[in-house]
């Protein structure tokens, strides 16, 4: 498989971001990638606090259109951002790294047509594999090549996607742990969360009810929690990290 070669990454700007979680500061990046053809890859790293200390809070975001726009009930993206930004304000220091990889890569348009193919009753692999692409699509390549931008070497990962984990690894930054943040199914989006369960591999409960966020290290799984006890997972988190620390 070719590798697309790339060229010097570019902060493009840095501006106060207030939400409604807290405030962040926004910083945009760019790059030029050579692969079939030249194209320009732009994420923007959506900061709180100093994340130049210890091993801060880390979501990698993929841009969802339907689901975070329209409020579409086909997928869990929009709710994993919000729990990643909550998180992230809780315990005042994080940041999430959102890219422009819509439909796990495959765009808008692409991404309409397996829900098209979805409906007529396959699931989102056969779906994206049917339109003639792979299950993900997605290189995590800029993600690791902001991290070091900002001087960052370790990360505790919000995620249910243990590739994210892998592509950063391999890209040498250390996952210390992995958090993952678990959007309740509901009848849209069961189906579509069962197939990345089990055919992509993804840290899944599928159970019904409150959204589930549980500490994953990269060793073990630790009990689910609600996303009202995510302060307290995170304290936990911590605890556990000084207490590997003294030992």
């Amino acid at each position: 498989m070719n590798v697309a070669a790339t060229g010097a990454l570019w902060r493009i700007a840095s501006t106060r971001m207030p939400t409604r979680w807290g405030m962040f500061e926004a910083i945009g990046f760019e790059r030029d990638v050579w692969d079939s053809t030249p194209r320009v890859e732009t994420a923007l790293a959506i900061v709180m606090g100093d994340v130049t200390e210890g091993v801060p809070l880390l979501r990698i975001h993929s841009q969802c259109f339907t689901g975070e726009v329209l409020g579409s009930l086909r997928c869990d993206c929009g709710h994993q951002l919000e729990i990643a930004m909550q998180a992230i304000t809780q315990e005042g220091r994080g940041l999430v790294i959102y890219e422009y990889q819509e439909g796990r890569g495959i765009g808008l348009m692409a991404k309409l047509e397996a829900y098209e193919l979805q409906d007529a009753g396959l699931d989102t692999v056969e779906a994206n594999h049917a339109l003639g692409f792979k299950a993900d699509c997605r290189d995590f390549g800029l993600p690791a090549a902001i991290l070091r931008e900002l001087r960052i070497k370790r990360v505790r990962l919000l995620t249910n996607n243990p590739k994210k984990a892998k592509a950063l690894a391999d890209s040498g930054i250390k996952v210390v742990a992995m958090l993952a943040c678990e959007a309740a199914p509901n009848p849209h989006s069961f189906a579509y969360l069962r197939a990345k369960k089990e055919r992509m591999g993804h840290a899944l409960s599928l159970r019904e009810g409150e959204s589930k966020v549980r500490t994953m290290d990269l060793h073990a799984l630790r009990a689910p929690r609600t996303a009202s006890d995510i302060s307290d997972l995170i304290n936990s988190d911590r605890n556990r990290r000084t207490a590997d620390a003294s030992s």
